[in-house]
């Protein structure tokens, strides 16, 4: 299994040709992307328009039963509004304890889903709670799909306290860091604005998980821990 961590990726050698790093240039700037795992839900609308004034794109790792599939207008505005969408299962499986036909079902289902909506496959996933081996990784190559980890974590799931959930996530902020947090649970938005207002007087730029890693390409099946 291969681990590479976003920042290392990028490669000091790359070219500088213009558009190579979208809006900036993360090998010089101090950024760190912002992800969702989970949604769509009921709040993801709200949490977009947050992103729009905020004027911050953010990484979307979307379920496809009971998500993706109720919610496809959401999905759509989140290709339109330029976020990034990306898979994380079907149905929230641990991969690590499915057969190879169970894992690649996991995937693949939410792949075509997404496809059928935004006309593209992401090229991302990230596995439930993190659990990956070998074979989830080979299975992820031939789909296509790079693995995304995180490096700061909310554990929005345990609590509503947005305040705290603002300083778990401050607390472990750093360069080149991947943010965890989850659009469906109800503490969860209210806490955005004050993430993102703290984390740009800390002089961050939120970027999305490609951004982070450009000018390189996310390579498929190759684990990502930053």
């Amino acid at each position: 299994m291969q681990t590479t961590a976003p920042g290392s990726a990028r490669g000091d050698a790359a070219s500088d040709a213009k558009g190579s790093f979208g809006p900036v240039d993360c090998r010089k700037a101090k950024c760190i992307a912002l992800t969702f795992d989970a949604g769509p839900g009921e709040d993801t609308p709200h949490l977009l328009d947050i992103l729009k004034e905020k004027k911050v794109h953010a990484t979307f790792f979307l379920l496809g039963k009971n998500h993706v599939l109720n919610h496809p207008d959401t999905v759509r505005r989140i290709e339109a509004e330029g976020h990034e969408v990306a898979n994380h299962t079907w149905s929230h499986k641990i991969l690590t304890d499915r057969k190879p036909a169970g894992i690649r079902a996991e995937l693949e289902k939410t792949q075509d889903a997404i496809a059928k909506i935004t006309g593209r496959k992401p090229r991302l996933m990230r596995p439930p709670q993190g659990r990956t081996d070998d074979t989830v990784s080979g299975i992820s190559k031939d789909l296509g799909l790079s693995q995304i980890l995180w490096s700061a974590t909310a554990k929005d799931y345990s609590t509503t306290d947005s305040a705290l959930i603002k300083k778990r996530i401050l607390d472990q902020a750093s360069k080149d860091g991947i943010i965890l947090l989850h659009d469906i649970y109800k503490g969860t938005v209210p806490a955005v604005p004050g993430i993102i207002d703290a984390l740009k007087e800390r002089g961050y730029t939120l970027v999305t998980v490609p951004q982070l890693m450009a000018p390189a390409e996310p390579v498929p099946g190759t684990v990502y821990r930053p």
